[in-house]
């Protein structure tokens, strides 16, 4: 059994949407993010940057920290969403996801969402940056079915709640031809909604 150490962000769903993909049996021990639960010894022993997800397979009695090194992990174990022949393209797109788009949406958050009006500054840099994002992964999606090919995958699959999260860039998910298409696809699969709710059952995926 997995245990997932979580909080209702697009970093949370992501592991919770691939443990309901390759239907594993997980529960979730909430962490307190607003209220600095991430910061106590207890937490910080399995997280060594007081960050979540983590997960603990009870199973092999191991600890994963970190979003994309939990779903390699978990693709790795049940054989799903990482085929090896195409890691090297799956890969990529998941190392963007980590490095570049989760981040600068995180950062258009903080500014646009959060904290409107604190820096103007801000708030242009982050919405031209995301405003970019979304135009690349409209690129990349006119010529591939997914973000590494033909095939869902675990790229997808962490890219995909930072998008469900459109309504708070204020860009325009409608805009972009193909990105809509892929989210609507995506945001279909039961899995999906599963996932995304996982820690409220009346959370509905927003539409494009």
């Amino acid at each position: 059994m997995i245990e997932l150490f979580s909080a209702n962000t697009p970093n949370g769903k992501k592991i919770s949407i691939m443990l309901e993909e390759i239907n594993y049996e997980y529960k979730v021990s909430k962490v307190d993010i607003n209220n600095g639960e991430q910061f106590k010894e207890g937490f910080k022993k399995i997280s060594p940057f007081s960050k979540i997800p983590v997960i603990i397979d009870h199973k092999s009695n191991k600890t994963i920290f970190e979003s994309g090194a939990i779903l390699i992990y978990l693709a790795e174990k049940s054989g799903k969403f990482y085929d090896e022949k195409d890691r090297t393209e799956i890969n990529q797109w998941l190392m963007a996801q980590m490095g570049y788009v989760g981040p600068m949406l995180g950062q258009h958050h903080q500014f646009h969402h959060y904290n409107p009006g604190k820096s103007q500054f801000g708030e242009e840099r982050y919405f031209k940056i995301s405003k970019r994002i979304y135009e690349e992964l409209d690129e990349r999606l006119s010529n591939s079915k997914f973000l590494s090919g033909n095939n869902y995958t675990i790229a997808d699959i962490s890219t995909f709640p930072w998008i469900a999260r459109h309504k708070w860039h204020d860009i325009g998910l409608r805009k972009y031809k193909n990105l809509s298409r892929w989210y609507i696809e995506i945001s279909e699969r039961e899995a999906v909604q599963r996932g995304f709710s996982f820690m409220d059952k009346n959370e509905i995926l927003p539409k494009p």
